[in-house]
This record gives structure tokens, sequence and C-alpha cells, in this order.
């Protein structure tokens, strides 16, 4: 094999769209957008849902329900493996984990969870633990507080 005789696979390469060539390529002219109207002009863009200024369907339809996502509580997670950075019989509160760096944001509350694994005997304090979490925090001679 050479490389002058090497070539793409059939349909692997297509020839570009030469859009407002006079002859040969069928969109001369106006591009092949038409004649006049919103839709031939640069920079034209509809908004979805837009019906052509008839009133949309989704400003049609009766609004029903509540919702009350806008007041759900939202933990802030950090997994077990997180831990292992503290010594031994170490209190780790959520404000200890913020001035290290481990925790951005508190939200609403600080929620344990069980990924990894932990090597230490820790006072866990947090506003929520998830069951494996807690078991493998007491099983090493830990304690987990929820505050």
């Amino acid at each position: 094999m050479k490389l002058h005789t090497m070539y793409p696979n059939d349909g692997a390469t297509k020839t570009r769209k030469r859009v407002g060539r006079g002859t040969g390529s069928g969109l001369g002219k106006t591009s092949g957008r038409g004649e006049n109207g919103q839709k031939s002009r640069s920079g034209y863009s509809r908004k979805a849902g837009f019906e052509g200024g008839q009133l949309p369907l989704y400003r049609r339809l009766p609004k029903r329900g509540f919702s009350n996502a806008e007041f759900k509580t939202e933990y802030a997670v950090i997994n077990l493996s997180d831990l292992n950075k503290f010594d031994n019989n170490a209190e780790i509160t959520p404000e200890l984990l913020k001035d290290m760096g481990i925790l951005k944001n508190q939200l609403d509350g600080v929620k344990i969870l069980g990924n990894g694994t932990l090597e230490k005997k820790l006072v866990v304090k947090a506003h929520k633990f998830s069951k494996l979490a807690k078991e493998e925090i007491e099983k090493l001679g830990g304690k987990a507080e929820v505050i």
C-alpha cells in the first residue's frame, strides 16, 4: 500500500453544498431560500414553539396542578472515601469540611454517602446519612451524629 494509491471509502466524503454559485449547483440566485419573506433573510431563527403568530399550544392548554420542586431540600453530598483525609478520632462537622475545601457549598444540609471505604475511626456530624454510610462509620467504632 502506498500513500498515493489510498482514497476514502465510498460514502465517506461528500461534496460541499456551494450555494449562490451561478451554474450547475441548482442553488444559485436565492441559494435555495425562495424569493421573499422572513425565512429568506440572514439572521432568521424561529423560536421553539412558534406557530406563526397563532396562540401557541403551550399557552392554549390550561395550567393544572402544583409543583413543590421549588421548596425541596437539596443536600450537599460527601462520600466516605473523602473522610480519609482526617486523623483518627477527629470530629467532622460541615463547617470543618467547608474550611478544608471538601465541601463547596452547604445547600440545605450535608449528607454522607457510603461510596468508597473508610479506614479511620471518626465522629461525623451531618444532617443526613445513608444507611450504608452509618453502618461503615459505626463498624470502625466511630459515631454518626445527626445535627
